[in-house]
């Protein structure tokens, strides 16, 4: 009888054993690191979020029975609201339309018609498809955005932007481009700083997006006070960052990247004024690597290039630096870390974009002139649908998503801390406090304690004024009795004594 109740047992542990081996090896096999960090900075390796699932480029795919031809220097891509890709084959001058497994090429964009002239581009850097199923083109070297729609035919430019705040001899270089719901035109262009150029439908410009604050420091306060005002006029503000990548979400919300000196904010979540409302987590680091070495090719802090928003609240970093893929949730919370720079499948040497195809991420390498193509590891789709269905509101459903990451990876505070999160919507406040304190969650752990306490109280109120009463009266007959009998005792035994 003892040995049939265990051998189920001795199966499921088998089964875990063999899977976590599993996991092991796959990183094993893989040309990168994937890892993370605990609560103390010290970096965890963890199973792999997603694995290389190959990689595509000119040289592999045919375009009406002839081969397409290398990329040269790709910049940019974008996957259109029906699952199509386009890539901004930069250095040839097209923009290149792929189906959604990667495989068909459906349209090369060359040339257009524009009011019966025929018109090329010249360096297209970056390229977006809007919700209303227009193709938006930064023609950089033209000095223009080409809106077409997607059978290639011509709709506008937004070009020679005029205004006030604009420079006399600023000339337009839009290097990546982005559109709302209301068709309102983002775009990054070279040697702005004052922020992300904002267009309205119609192509006019209305000012600038998210402008970073400039800090200045009390010594450029000083001299800025002994300055002439000519002096003052040709002074230039230090920006410390410039932005490098630009999605939209559904909602409107504007998520941009940046270079970012100090490695610790380098995305941000732009509201319809252009404050930045992103949550930073517990650690207030959204800057990508936050340990690394100050000597090496890998020196310095991450090189953010680009940003690209998953649905749920989770969006990606792509690091020029290390290359490495960051992924976040709408907490702020860092989910998980792979890629790396190298010549294998799944690695880069100039990465230069990041989108998401369902639940598979492509990354564009400008040098390497490829996509490359990462497939969704069980370890990776358990934290993105837990991560979803708690921004959803469904923390209960996602427990047990968390507690098979657990399975596959001990030391995930994040798993921890969401399991603790779920209790504590739950009102299970005693079991919130162990999951959060393994998770070093301490802000929601202090709302737990203070809930358990407030539930303590309420539930033991009954004997808690009952023990408050026995000891009044045990003080009030002290002192009223017991007190002045003892007195009285020991003033007679003196008087004997004496």
């Amino acid at each position: 009888m003892r040995m049939r109740k265990c051998f189920p047992r001795t199966l499921c542990l088998a089964a875990v054993l063999c899977l976590i081996a599993s996991c092991a090896w796959a990183n094993d096999s893989l040309p990168y690191d994937c890892y993370n960090y605990d609560y103390w900075n010290n970096i965890l390796y963890t199973p792999a979020p997603y694995v290389p699932d190959g990689s595509i480029s000119g040289a592999t795919l045919e375009w009406q029975g002839q081969p397409l031809g290398a990329f040269r220097m790709p910049q940019d891509l974008c996957v259109s609201p029906e699952g199509n890709v386009y890539i901004a084959d930069t250095g040839n001058n097209r923009i290149v339309v792929l189906s959604g497994d990667l495989k068909t090429v459906l349209q090369v964009i060359t040339d257009f018609d524009a009011n019966g002239k025929k018109e090329t581009f010249s360096s297209p850097y970056g390229v977006a498809v809007s919700q209303n199923e227009q193709l938006y083109v930064a023609d950089s070297q033209n000095h223009r955005i080409v809106v077409l729609e997607l059978d290639g035919s011509f709709v506008k430019y937004v070009q020679d932007p005029k205004s006030e705040v604009l420079d006399e001899k600023f000339v337009f270089t839009p290097l990546k481009v982005s559109v709302d719901y209301a068709d309102r035109v983002y775009c990054v262009a070279q040697n702005m700083f004052q922020g992300i150029m904002v267009f309205t439908a119609e192509g006019d410009f209305t000012g600038f997006f998210g402008t970073i604050s400039v800090k200045i420091s009390l010594w450029e306060k000083f001299w800025r006070k002994v300055s002439t005002k000519e002096e003052r006029s040709k002074q230039q503000l230090f920006i410390p960052t410039e932005f490098t990548g630009i999605d939209v979400d559904d909602e409107g919300y504007v998520y941009t990247s940046n270079k970012d000196t100090d490695g610790i904010q380098a995305v941000r979540r732009l509201n319809p004024k252009g404050e930045d409302v992103i949550r930073k987590g517990a650690k207030e680091n959204l800057g990508g690597d936050r340990v690394f070495g100050t000597v090496g090719n890998y020196s310095g802090p991450s090189q953010i290039v680009d940003v690209v928003y998953r649905d749920h609240g989770i969006y990606s970093l792509l690091d020029a630096r290390r290359g490495r893929v960051f992924t976040y949730d709408h907490e702020g919370n860092l989910l998980y870390i792979f890629g790396g720079i190298g010549t294998q499948e799944g690695t880069f040497r100039v990465p230069a974009a990041i989108e998401h195809l369902g639940s598979r991420l492509i990354v564009l390498d400008s040098q390497q002139a490829n996509v490359c193509i990462f497939s969704e590891t069980e370890y990776g789709r358990l934290i993105n649908q837990a991560v979803s269905l708690r921004y959803d509101g469904d923390e209960s459903q996602a427990v047990p998503l968390w507690q098979e990451v657990l399975r596959l990876d001990e030391n995930n505070e994040l798993a921890n801390s969401g399991i603790g999160k779920a209790y504590l919507s739950a009102g299970d406040n005693e079991k919130a406090l162990t999951y959060l304190r393994r998770g070093m969650n301490r802000a929601y752990y202090s709302v737990a304690f203070k809930r358990w306490r407030n539930e303590m109280l309420a539930g033991n109120i009954s004997w808690i004024l009952t023990l408050v009463v026995v000891l009044v009266i045990l003080l009030m007959v002290w002192k009223r009795v017991l007190k002045p009998r003892l007195a009285a005792a020991r003033t007679a035994k003196g008087g004997r004594t004496a």
